[in-house]
C-alpha cells in the first residue's frame, strides 16, 4: 500500500506543476494592440474602388508636379506665333491635346495650369487650417473670446468675397503669393466658426467636466479632449476645401483677379480658349475635363479618409 501511494505521489508530481504567482503579470490585459492610424489605414485600403481613385490622382498630381519642369512652359512665350501650320492642330499622337491659337501645345499649359491650382490650393488650405483649428477651438471653449469672436465673424462674412478679392489683387498684383494671401485672409474664419461650433457641442460632456473639476489646463483638455474626437470632421472639411478653393482659384484666374498672364493657371486656359469653343471645342473641354476630374478625386478621396478616421468605423 505504502509503495503505491509513492508512486502516486511521483506521477502526480511528473503530471503537475505549481504555477508561480506574478503581480505584473496579473494586471496583464490579455488584448491585442490597437494602433488608431492603422486601424484607419485598413479601413481606408478596403474599399477598392477608392484605393483605385487615390492612385490615379496621385499620377494625377505627380504628372502635373512634374512635366511643366520638363516642358519649361511659359504663357507669355509663343515659340510658334507665327508658324501657321503650327496652330489650332487637333489631339493626336504627336499633339496629345492639340496645339492652340498661337501654337502651343495644349498638354503643357493645362498641366502647368494644373500644377499652379494644387499648389494654391494646398498652401491655402493649410493655412486655413493651421490658423483656423486653434483658434476655433480656443473660441468654442471660452465664452469669453465668443463674445467678441462673433461680432469679428459677423464683419467679415457680409463683406462680399469678390469684392475683397478684386480690391487686394489691385493692391497687391496678381501672382501666386498676393492670391494665396487674398483666399486665406477672410477664409481662415470660416474654418475657425466650424471648429467652434463643433467643440461647443463636446465641451461641457461628463469626462471634460471631470478633467476641468481636476484642474486640467484648457489648453491641454482642447489637445488631448476635443481634438483628437474631431478628427474625422477635420478631415471631413478638408475632403471639401481643397476642391472648393481649386474652383475659387480657377474663378478669379478666368475674371482676370488670379495668377496673371506670366503665370499659367487652368483659369486663365478656360478663359482664354472660351471665344473658340465653336470652332476648336477641345481648346475649352480639355482644361474643364482636367479640373473635374482634379476636384472629384480629391473630394473623393478625402471623404473616405475622413469615413476611415471615424472611430465608430473601427468597431
Amino acid at each position: 500500500m505504502e509503495q503505491n501511494a509513492k508512486n502516486a505521489e511521483m506521477q502526480n508530481q511528473d503530471l503537475f506543476e505549481f504555477a508561480s504567482f506574478d503581480e505584473l503579470e496579473s494586471e496583464h490585459i490579455a488584448a491585442p494592440r490597437y494602433s488608431y492610424w492603422k486601424s484607419v489605414w485598413r479601413t481606408f485600403i478596403r474599399n477598392k474602388f477608392t484605393v483605385g481613385v487615390a492612385i490615379f490622382l496621385l499620377i494625377i498630381i505627380a504628372i502635373a508636379m512634374i512635366q511643366p519642369s520638363v516642358s519649361n512652359y511659359s504663357p507669355i512665350i509663343a515659340p510658334n506665333i507665327n508658324n501657321a501650320e503650327m496652330k489650332f492642330l487637333k489631339p493626336s499622337a504627336e499633339h496629345w491635346f492639340g496645339t492652340d491659337h498661337v501654337g502651343n501645345e495644349v498638354f503643357d499649359a493645362v498641366w502647368a495650369g494644373a500644377r499652379n491650382s494644387i499648389i494654391v490650393s494646398f498652401a491655402c488650405t493649410a493655412i486655413n487650417m493651421l490658423i483656423g483649428i486653434p483658434v476655433g477651438a480656443l473660441w468654442g471653449f471660452s465664452k469669453k473670446m465668443d463674445k467678441w469672436m462673433i461680432e469679428v465673424y459677423n464683419v467679415i462674412s457680409n463683406i462680399p468675397f469678390l469684392l475683397l478679392a478684386m480690391i487686394l489683387s489691385y493692391i497687391l498684383g496678381a501672382g501666386m503669393g498676393s492670391l494665396i494671401f487674398t483666399m486665406t485672409c477672410t477664409e481662415w474664419i470660416y474654418v475657425a466658426y466650424f471648429i467652434r461650433t463643433q467643440v461647443m457641442i463636446i465641451r461641457d460632456r461628463e469626462y471634460n467636466m471631470a478633467s476641468k473639476c481636476l484642474g486640467t489646463r484648457t489648453w491641454t483638455m482642447i489637445t488631448k479632449n476635443i481634438l483628437p474626437y474631431l478628427i474625422s470632421v477635420i478631415m471631413t472639411y478638408i475632403s471639401r476645401q481643397i476642391p472648393s478653393l481649386i474652383s475659387y482659384e480657377v474663378f478669379l484666374s478666368y475674371m482676370g483677379l488670379g495668377l496673371g498672364t506670366t503665370n499659367a493657371s487652368l483659369g486663365r486656359s478656360i478663359s482664354m480658349y472660351t471665344s473658340y469653343m465653336n470652332g476648336y471645342p477641345h481648346l475649352f473641354w480639355i482644361p474643364v475635363s482636367v479640373l473635374a476630374i482634379i476636384s472629384i478625386s480629391l473630394y473623393i478621396v478625402g471623404q473616405r479618409l475622413a469615413d476611415a478616421a471615424d472611430p465608430r468605423t473601427h468597431m
